[in-house]
């Protein structure tokens, strides 16, 4: 190899490294700015999420490991209440946005703009914390149900029986009302459906969520 040739090769190497880097630090500056994502986890005992505290501080967790600079996090999950008395509605937990994935990419301006069909939430932009796409309908594993126990409009739902397995402290029988990050329903002539109000799981077991395409995952977002 001539003395021309070699340092030909190696400024494309530094040209290369330096391509590298700036790629490096656009994600770690994208992920640091991120202020929703769909949980890559869930607690690991279905739909028993400790409540609602439970489930913040588990997004709280994630987001914190993914590098996120957003301090306080809040799952978006309805709860109820006995004897007829107002629950905790999902859209009053969240802030008031708005709201970017790991990408970068704004989901939704505000609180109605997410309820509305105005937001950019499908398979490819319900990202992880990590920045990766959630398998859905089609998949070799589905995983498209997501915990909300919310009607369309983000509120707390009031189908009757239990639609938030126990308030989010059941692991066994119940259900929880669900929605689909992708947008995708169980049969070909069903694809639209409603990314936080789709039906009711099977279950609250972790077994149970599976089996009708879950695994206990849930929606969070930067109420700071």
């Amino acid at each position: 190899m001539n003395k021309k040739l070699g340092m030909t090769l190696l400024a494309a190497l530094a040209v290369t490294g330096v391509g590298l880097v700036a790629t490096v630090e656009a994600q770690q500056n994208q992920l640091a700015n991120m202020t929703f994502f769909v949980t890559s986890a869930g607690k690991g005992s279905g739909a028993d999420l400790g409540g609602l505290d439970g489930a913040d501080a588990h997004c709280t967790a994630l987001a914190k490991a993914a590098g996120a600079k957003a301090t306080v996090w809040k799952a978006y999950l309805s709860t109820t209440a006995p004897g007829g008395d107002a629950g905790v509605n999902a859209r009053d937990r969240i802030g008031k946005g708005p709201w970017k994935n790991a990408k970068g990419m704004v989901v939704a301006k505000n609180v109605n703009d997410l309820h509305s069909a105005a937001n950019k939430l499908n398979k490819q932009n319900a990202l992880t914390e990590k920045g990766e796409i959630n398998p859905g309908g089609g998949d070799p594993v589905n995983q498209h149900d997501i915990l909300t126990g919310s009607d369309p409009e983000g509120m707390y739902s009031t189908a009757g029986g239990d639609t938030t397995c126990g308030n989010w402290s059941k692991s066994g029988e119940g259900s929880a009302i669900v929605g689909h990050h992708d947008l995708r329903g169980l049969k070909p002539t069903r694809h639209m459906m409603s990314w936080n109000s789709s039906h009711g799981s099977r279950g609250c077991s972790q077994d149970q969520l599976k089996a009708s395409g879950g695994a206990g995952l849930f929606y969070c977002f930067a109420a700071n």
